[in-house]
């Protein structure tokens, strides 16, 4: 039986884990928490845009299929309210997030840095003819 221990560069994910209040052109919160195993890190979105108010669940990990190699970049998928599933690749360098909206090098993505205490992450969602900023600080 294979080797059951989670990837080593899912570690530096434990910084989102904690619920954080957004701010800025979006309001509401998001909570991060590893699913037990450490395997995947579960998000569960409360935000409003606008009019638009989006729930959501995320999961946060290296896919692998049965009896398949794991994939090397972090992938997530996100289900709505409104029944929509959303891929992400997910990408942590030093202290900058950017979640790549479909495959990595979209022109969709969220690109954010983190304060020097981490609780802070500034940053927004850029696309093409659109985009918002916003202010994510860890309230627990």
């Amino acid at each position: 039986m294979p080797d059951a221990t989670p990837n080593p560069d899912l570690a530096s994910f434990e910084r989102l884990v904690g619920t954080w209040s957004f701010s800025g052109e979006v309001g509401g919160t998001t909570t991060y928490e590893w699913m037990e195993g450490g395997f995947f890190l579960l998000q569960r979105t409360r935000l409003e845009h606008g009019d638009h108010n989006v729930i959501g669940l995320e999961v946060i990990g290296h896919l692998k299929p049965f009896d398949g190699a794991t994939s090397p970049d972090v992938r997530s998928r996100f289900y709505d309210n409104e029944g929509n599933t959303l891929d992400y690749v997910y990408e942590l360098a030093g202290d900058t997030l950017t979640i790549w909206g479909g495959e990595k090098g979209s022109p969709a993505y969220y690109r954010g840095t983190f304060s020097d205490d981490g609780d802070t992450l500034s940053g927004g969602w850029t696309w093409p003819g659109g985009g918002y900023e916003s202010t994510a600080t860890r309230v627990r």
